[in-house]
Formats: structure tokens, C-alpha cells, sequence
């Protein structure tokens, strides 16, 4: 199907412009489990009843159970992936658990399925994240190039994802894990194919231009209430400092999503394009 829609482009549009539309359309079906979690705050919010038996959180509870299951009926995602998934779903929901008690946000609506003030839902808000990553990573056939030594990788997605909890009793080391990140990929490129032809970006600004849309992502979800920040109300636009805390999030989701796509990561630099596969 890919490869009928790139002709069809390719035969009614400019090269660069039809490769641009191959990318965005490519990038939308990777984000394929974020959007509909999106659309789920969207229309829960708008035709959502209180009287109504079923609380809103518990529903987006159920619903993203169904979608995480059907994406696995229909191989959208690997049992692989779906697992180290799992893993960041876990890791965000202790997050979040920690962020709620500590008053950074609050989820205001009742519900049954709630963990010390979190209801189960958001933990797939970040399994979100990590599904992206493994879905682009496949769908564009990228390659990650020159990778740093995987100890490296590891430790620093460690240390982020510490900071987001000592931040609040220690020093903030968050400026100096931006530092990292730049010194360990800033030489990284991004190869990733579209049709034919290979292109590539430097992992840095990759992740930069991702934690843009995700911030835009977090104000759906602040606009339609779903949470509130502290001394916001629920129309409030999240403050542009959130890219930072995304752009140090999309480490560690991308360093866990590592651990099942080795194959992705190429410790030397690669100099010139890939050979086509056959068939493609």
C-alpha cells in the first residue's frame, strides 16, 4: 500500500514534495496509538455524562486496554515491543504516582481505577510514547549512526529518569543532562528511508522536533481537563519549559525501546546510503 500511494505521489507531485507528504503520512501512522489515545480525551470529554454508571477515567481505562490488545491482534505491534512497552508504561505510571503526591499536577475526575490519586489510563499516555518510537523506528527502517557504547545510553536514560524525582529534594541536574545528551549524540544521525531514498537528521534535533508535537500533545490533554497543572486552570497553555522535561523523557523511552531494536543501532558512521532492498 506504501508503495501504490508513493507512485500515486510521485506521479501527480514534485519529488520533494511527494516524499514530504510520504513523510507526514508515515509519521501519522507511527503515532497511530497516540492519536487515537488523543481522540479518546477529545470525545470523552465532549459527550461525557457524570450521571452516567461508567466514570470517564475508567472508561479511557478500558479503551486503551482494547487498543493496546488490538494492536497486537493485528500485529501493529510486536509481543517484543509490546513488552519493554509494558516496561515504560510501568516506569511512567510511578511517575506519575510520584508527580500527583507531590503536587506538579492533579487528575480532577472520580473514578474506581485510580492508584494514590492517578487513574491507570495515564500510564499508557507514556506507553504512547514508546509505542512511536517502535512503530517509526520499523516504518522508516531507520538506522541509529554512529551509536554510542550501550552502557553509556543506559546510564545517562537512568540518570534522567532519576532527576525527575530528585529534582524536587536536590539540585535540578537537568541543564547538565541536556549537556549529555548533546556530547553522547550529537555525531548520531537518524537515517531513515522513504521509498528509494535515504535521508538522515542528527538524533538531537530529531528528538527536539519530536518533544515539540508532544508538548502540543499535553495541551490536549490539559485542554479538555483531563489534568491540571498546578495553579493552572484547565484551558491554561502548558508552559513552553515542558519541552525540556519531554526532550529528556524521549531519552528514556527511546534507550528502553533499545533494548528489543539492536538491529536499528550501527556503532560506526554510516557514509553513504543504503543499498534498496530488493522488492521495495
Amino acid at each position: 500500500m506504501e508503495r501504490r500511494l508513493g507512485d500515486a505521489m510521485r506521479n501527480r507531485l514534485p519529488r520533494a514534495i511527494a516524499e514530504l507528504v510520504m513523510f507526514t503520512l508515515k509519521q501519522a501512522w507511527a503515532c497511530l496509538f497516540g492519536a487515537l489515545m488523543l481522540s479518546g480525551l477529545i470525545i470523552s470529554d465532549l459527550i461525557w455524562n457524570n450521571a452516567w454508571a461508567v466514570q470517564r477515567y475508567d472508561a479511557l481505562v478500558i479503551y486503551a486496554i482494547t487498543l493496546q490488545a488490538l494492536f497486537l491482534i493485528f500485529k501493529l505491534e510486536t509481543l517484543a515491543e509490546a513488552r519493554v512497552i509494558l516496561l515504560f508504561h510501568l516506569t511512567g505510571t510511578a511517575m506519575e504516582i510520584f508527580k500527583v503526591n507531590a503536587g506538579s499536577w492533579a487528575y480532577p475526575e472520580p473514578a474506581l481505577l485510580k492508584l494514590w490519586g492517578v487513574p491507570l489510563f495515564s500510564g499508557f499516555m507514556y506507553a504512547a510514547v514508546g509505542s512511536f518510537i517502535a512503530r517509526v523506528i520499523r516504518i522508516f527502517d531507520m538506522k541509529f549512526a554512529p551509536y554510542p557504547p550501550l552502557w553509556m545510553t543506559f546510564t545517562l536514560g537512568t540518570l534522567i529518569y532519576l532527576n525527575f524525582f530528585t529534582h524536587h529534594y536536590i539540585w535540578d541536574a537537568r541543564y547538565l543532562l541536556f549537556a549529555a545528551t548533546l556530547i553522547l549524540f550529537i555525531r548520531t544521525r537518524v537515517w531513515f528511508r522513504i521509498a528509494d531514498a535515504d535521508y538522515w537528521m542528527p538524533l538531537p534535533l530529531a528528538t527536539l522536533l519530536t518533544s515539540f508535537f508532544l508538548w502540543v500533545a499535553e495541551n490536549v490533554g490539559t485542554g479538555t481537563g483531563t489534568w491540571i497543572y498546578a495553579g493552572a486552570n484547565g484551558i491554561a497553555i502548558v508552559s513552553l519549559a515542558k519541552l525540556g522535561s519531554w526532550y529528556l523523557l524521549l531519552y528514556v523511552s527511546f534507550v528502553t525501546v533499545t533494548v528489543v531494536m539492536r538491529d536499528a543501532l550501527i556503532p560506526t558512521p554510516i557514509t553513504k546510503t543504503r543499498a534498496t532492498p530488493e522488492g521495495r
